[in-house]
């Protein structure tokens, strides 16, 4: 149960970020008070801005805040099932907005294509994600499906699971993309292998390996472009 509350409208100014965001936009207002207007109300001990700070810090800030299940928000004090739900739908919203700019028929024609694509999706994760996209003789994206959720610091896959998804989908060829949770995007001796272990199974498969490419924060890395495809 959520303590007594206290809201926006009893605040003193530099703690309503309503009004705040009204007067100076959304841009000049800073994560806590973003936060602070998806969740509302504080309690009766801090205000809606102090709750959004002190989340933020015993999250680490953003980036861990969007992997929290609804059960690890609602652990921290202040934060009720409303307040939780309230939060993750914020997310959501941000996540589909970030996916919205890309046309419905995307064309793979360079990494940087594969990172718009996923980049968002990904490299918030706490654990490894292998995922493969599917394409046909354009290069157009016809599929895409997370084959692995590995460990925090491996995910396996087998070529097996790759090309059989890719079968199914009468694909032409494919591109692999996976995050580094820590990230770095730099390639370990695994992510080298697999790609190699990829590449000739594929090509046995006349389904042709287009690049591996590793998402890191803000940045990723290609194999094919580092030399091992």
């Amino acid at each position: 149960m959520e303590s007594p509350t206290v809201t926006l409208r009893d605040l003193p100014h530099e703690d309503r970020p309503r009004e705040r965001m009204l007067q100076y936009g959304a841009h000049a207002l800073s994560n806590a008070e973003l936060l602070a207007i998806l969740i509302r109300t504080g309690t009766r001990s801090e205000s809606a801005v102090h709750l959004a700070q002190r989340l933020l810090t015993q999250t680490n800030g953003l980036r861990q805040l969007v992997e929290m299940s609804t059960e690890q928000l609602t652990a921290v004090r202040g934060i009720g099932a409303a307040k939780a739900l309230q939060i993750q739908a914020g997310i959501e919203l941000g996540k589909r907005l970030a996916r919205t700019s890309q046309a419905e028929t995307v064309t793979i024609r360079s990494p940087r294509d594969v990172t718009d694509l996923l980049g968002e999706d990904l490299r918030y994760l706490q654990k490894e994600h292998f995922v493969c996209l599917f394409l046909n003789t354009k290069n157009q994206v016809i599929g895409r499906e997370t084959l692995s959720i590995g460990s925090l610091n491996a995910s396996i896959v087998h070529p097996r699971e790759v090309f059989l998804a890719a079968v199914k989908r009468s694909s032409a060829s494919i591109v692999c993309a996976h995050n580094h949770p820590s990230g770095d995007p730099t390639p370990s001796p695994e992510d080298i292998q697999i790609t190699r272990r990829l590449a000739e199974a594929g090509e046995l498969l006349g389904i042709e390996l287009l690049d591996h490419i590793i998402i890191g924060d803000r940045t990723c890395v290609s194999l094919k472009e580092q030399g091992y495809l």
